[in-house]
């Protein structure tokens, strides 16, 4: 039985370059066990030498350091009415995108065969590990489908990792918010973070000590489809989802399109709400500062108990930034718990449009190169002589 290999690795997914001592320093292995794991992890390319390091008086130190290009993983972020598709490397590092309009209720065939359209434009020849797949809805993360979702009509329990079976690699599927939370937290280097996602329709994804929180059933963080507290000034307004009264219902991008229109503002896509908030046109400024006290009043809670270190907004409604932002902080910092909010920063995404998909790639990566599936990967390759005890 093979041991150890997977936490050696993680040493310079962490570090991205040691000496052979640093291994050894920081993994506490015997210097065979330690030559062993390194001379299997430079077969497969996983790492590479990349000469001496400093000398203390005899022959220096061999330099390593982790081989992010030595191969690529397909992700693509599929939202309610646009997905982005990439090509990412090993540590999560999206290398070429495109973004494409799409329709999610029109079903998992037609959105599909756009990532599929999007996959093959994108890859040049390259070696494919892995592929990770976001979606808007609730996710069974074990088993890669989607369950019971609120607005995706046609999907639920369909067969997405059968649909890339073609790659004959491992096929991650994950809520978009959540994708979008494991990117955040990785990029900012923070371990408690709530990570809006406000576009066309709302989610959130939850990290905490770490560790993406997606709750028994896979609808953790599912705050679109909770009761908005302006529900309770009148009769509610009708969602998407067939309930009434959801934050969605009023802080969606979807349901801001829907006031303008009423109000005689023209717009088509939430793209054209951004950049009618850009130009100053006021009822599309008070309707987006008002989404915003909507979302404070919705994740206030969630500040009080669970203490994040940071509030991150993303996705198309994001880019309208401070008039967004100052609707969440004003109900944030009025409902919850002072000692919450006392060094609690609320800001937007410095990750733009590749969010999900950097996030997918990270937890793809971390699901084909992570202590428990390692020794199949180093099966595959073919390089695991002589790494049979530790």
């Amino acid at each position: 039985m093979r041991t150890h290999i997977g936490e050696v690795l993680a040493l310079f997914r962490e570090h991205r370059e040691l000496s052979r001592t640093d291994v050894i320093d920081l993994s506490g292995l015997s210097r065979s066990t330690v030559n062993q794991r390194l001379a299997a992890l430079e077969a497969s390319g996983l790492i590479e030498q990349i000469g001496g390091g400093e000398s203390t008086g005899g022959r220096p130190s061999s330099r390593f350091v982790f081989n992010a290009d030595r191969a690529r993983l397909l992700t693509a972020d599929v939202g309610a009415t646009g997905l982005v598709a990439a090509v990412c490397d090993l540590s999560g590092t999206p290398v070429r995108w495109v973004s494409r309009r799409v329709d999610v209720w029109e079903g998992p065939d037609a959105v599909l065969s756009v990532v599929d359209d999007a996959f093959d434009e994108l890859l040049q020849g390259e070696d494919v590990w892995g592929v990770g797949i976001g979606v808007p809805g609730p996710v069974d993360f074990a088993a890669g489908e989607v369950v019971n979702p609120p607005i995706m009509t046609g999907w639920d329990r369909f067969d997405i990792r059968g649909w890339f079976a073609r790659f004959g690699v491992p096929v991650m599927v994950e809520n978009d918010a959540n994708a979008r939370a494991v990117a955040e937290a990785h990029q900012r280097h923070v371990d408690d973070l709530i990570s809006l996602k406000v576009g066309t329709g709302i989610g959130s994804g939850l990290v905490f000590n770490g560790q993406i929180i997606r709750g028994g059933e896979g609808a953790a963080g599912d705050i679109g489809h909770t009761a908005a507290v302006a529900s309770g000034d009148g009769e509610p307004l009708a969602c998407r989802c067939g309930n009434a009264g959801c934050v969605e219902a009023y802080a969606g991008g979807w349901a801001i399109l829907r006031d303008l229109a009423a109000a005689g503002v023209e717009a088509e896509h939430v793209s054209d709400v951004v950049a009618l908030v850009r130009r100053g046109e006021g009822t599309a400024v008070r309707l987006v500062r008002q989404a915003g006290r909507v979302l404070g009043d919705a994740v206030a809670d969630l500040v009080s108990i669970l203490n994040p270190r940071t509030i991150v907004l993303s996705g198309q409604l994001a880019e309208c930034e401070e008039v967004l932002l100052s609707g969440v902080r004003e109900r944030v910092y009025q409902r919850s718990q002072p000692l919450a909010t006392r060094h609690l920063s609320i800001t937007v995404s410095e990750l733009g449009e590749v969010a999900g998909v950097a996030g997918l790639a990270l937890t793809t990566s971390e699901r084909l190169l992570g202590t428990d599936d390692i020794d199949t990967l180093i099966d595959r390759l073919g390089v695991s002589d002589g790494l049979a005890t530790g």
